[in-house]
C-alpha cells in the first residue's frame, strides 16, 4: 500500500483520495507501481485546480458576467466533488465558496446599476411630462410647441422603461397634455379671424419701426432693437396669409439691409485678425502631427506647449473660429483616450497574476512535452496517450489564459 498526504493505493490497486468527509475511491491501478497511480491521479487534481485558478483570474480581472461565472462555478464544483484525483480537493471546493460570494456581491452591484438606470429612466421621463404639461397650459406658439411635443414622445420611446404602474400613469399625463395643446391650438384657430385686423395693425408698426432701423449704424443696440422686433413679430400672432407675407418681406428686407451692412463693416475689422488665423493653421497642423499617438505623456507635453502658443495667438474670424478650435479639440481627445488607454494597460497586479498563469502553463506543457518524447521512445503507448490528452487540455487552458492576458495589452 502506498500513500501521501492525499491519497492512497491499497493492495488490490484501489486508488483513495481523503476528504474532509472521509476517503472515497477514486479509480484503481493495475498497470504499474502505487507512485504512478498517484501520480496519475494527481495530475487529475492539477488540472481542476488550473481551471479554479483561472475562473478567478477571469472573476477578478474581467466583467465576467454574474450568470456565466456561477455557471462555471456550478460546473466546477460538479466535477471537483465527483473527481477522479488525489489532492486537496476541500480547498478547492473552499475556493469555489469564495468565488461564490465574489459573484453575489457582482450581482448586487448589477441589480443596484439596474436600479439606478431605472430611476435615472423616471427622472427622465417625469421631466419629459412636465416639460410637455407646461407646453399644453403656457405655449402660445404653435408650431414649435407642437414640434415640441412630438420630440417629447421620441424621448419617451428612448427612454428605458420603468415599473410599469408608474409607466402608465406618466404616460396617461402626457397623453392628457398632448391633447389638452391640441384643444387650446384648435380653439385659438378657431378665434383666429377676430383677432387678424389687430394682428395687422401691430405687425405694421413692426415694419415701420424695422425700415425706420434700416439705416443705423448702432450696431449693438440697433441688433438688440430687431431681435426685440422678432419677439414682437412671433409674438402679435399670424395675420391673413397674403397680408402676413407682404409685411414679412419689407421686415425682412429691412433686417436684411441693416444685417448686410453690419456683416460688411464686420469683415473689414475681421481682416485684421486673418494673420492670427494664419498662425493658427500652422499649430493645428504640428498639433495634428501628433496623431496617430504612440507615447500619451510624450503627446501631452507637446500639445501643452502648442496650447500656450495657441493661447498666445489671439482670436481669429467667426467663420473659421469653429473648425481651428474644433480640429485642436480633436487632437487633444485622441491624447486623452490615449492616457487612459495606457492607464488601463498599466494595472500591474491583475496584468501580474494573468502573466504567472500563462508562465506556469507554459512551463507545464513544455514538461509534458518532454515526457511524451520519452515515453514515444520508450514505446510506452499508454503514457503517451495520457501525455497527449494532457497536452490538449493545458494547450487548451493556456489559449484561454493568454486571451486573459491580452485584455491587459
Amino acid at each position: 500500500m502506498s500513500t501521501d498526504p492525499w491519497g492512497r493505493v491499497d493492495d488490490d490497486g484501489t486508488v483513495y483520495v481523503r476528504t474532509a468527509e472521509g476517503e472515497r475511491a477514486v479509480g484503481s491501478w493495475q498497470a504499474g507501481e502505487p507512485e504512478e497511480a498517484l501520480a496519475y491521479f494527481h495530475r487529475k487534481f492539477e488540472e481542476l485546480a488550473t481551471q479554479v485558478e483561472l475562473l478567478e483570474q477571469r472573476l477578478r480581472g474581467t466583467d465576467l458576467p454574474p450568470a456565466q461565472a456561477e455557471a462555471g462555478i456550478t460546473k466546477l464544483r460538479e466535477a471537483i466533488t465527483d473527481a477522479h484525483a488525489v489532492g486537496d480537493l476541500d480547498t478547492l471546493l473552499t475556493r469555489l465558496d469564495t468565488l461564490t460570494d465574489l459573484v453575489a456581491k457582482r450581482r448586487e452591484e448589477v441589480k443596484a446599476a439596474r436600479d439606478q438606470a431605472r430611476a435615472e429612466a423616471r427622472s427622465v421621463k417625469e421631466r419629459i411630462v412636465g416639460e410637455a404639461e407646461r407646453i399644453a397650459t403656457e405655449t402660445t406658439h404653435w408650431k414649435s410647441g407642437g414640434e415640441r411635443l412630438r420630440q417629447l414622445v421620441e424621448e419617451w420611446k428612448a427612454a428605458d422603461r420603468i415599473d410599469r404602474v408608474t409607466e402608465a400613469a406618466l404616460w396617461k399625463r402626457l397623453s392628457a397634455a398632448r391633447t389638452a395643446f391640441a384643444k387650446r391650438r384648435k380653439v385659438y384657430f378657431a378665434g383666429l379671424d377676430e383677432q387678424r385686423e389687430g394682428i395687422r395693425a401691430e405687425k405694421d408698426r413692426i415694419v415701420a419701426e424695422a425700415e425706420a432701423l434700416a439705416g443705423s449704424t448702432d450696431w449693438g443696440a440697433t441688433a438688440a432693437a430687431y431681435r426685440e422686433l422678432m419677439r414682437q413679430w412671433k409674438a402679435a400672432g399670424r395675420a391673413s396669409r397674403e397680408v402676413e407675407e407682404e409685411l414679412w418681406t419689407r421686415f425682412k428686407g429691412a433686417q436684411d439691409q441693416f444685417f448686410q451692412a453690419r456683416s460688411a463693416v464686420f469683415a473689414e475689422r475681421d481682416a485684421s485678425l486673418r494673420e492670427n488665423a494664419e498662425v493658427k493653421e500652422q499649430l493645428l497642423a504640428e498639433a495634428e502631427k501628433i496623431l496617430p499617438v504612440t507615447d500619451a505623456r510624450t503627446a501631452r507635453a507637446a500639445l501643452r506647449h502648442l496650447l500656450e502658443r495657441w493661447e498666445a495667438a489671439g482670436p481669429v474670424p467667426r467663420e473659421l473660429r469653429d473648425r481651428l478650435e474644433g480640429g485642436l479639440r480633436r487632437v487633444d481627445d485622441a491624447v486623452r483616450k490615449a492616457e487612459e488607454a495606457e492607464w488601463k494597460r498599466s494595472n500591474p497586479e491583475a496584468r501580474a497574476r494573468a502573466q504567472d498563469t500563462v508562465n506556469q502553463l507554459r512551463r507545464s506543457i513544455d514538461q509534458l512535452e518532454a515526457r511524451l518524447s520519452q515515453a514515444r521512445a520508450a514505446g510506452r503507448e499508454k503514457d503517451v496517450r495520457e501525455h497527449e490528452d494532457a497536452l490538449t487540455a493545458r494547450r487548451s487552458w493556456l489559449e484561454e489564459a493568454e486571451r486573459t492576458l491580452g485584455e491587459f495589452s
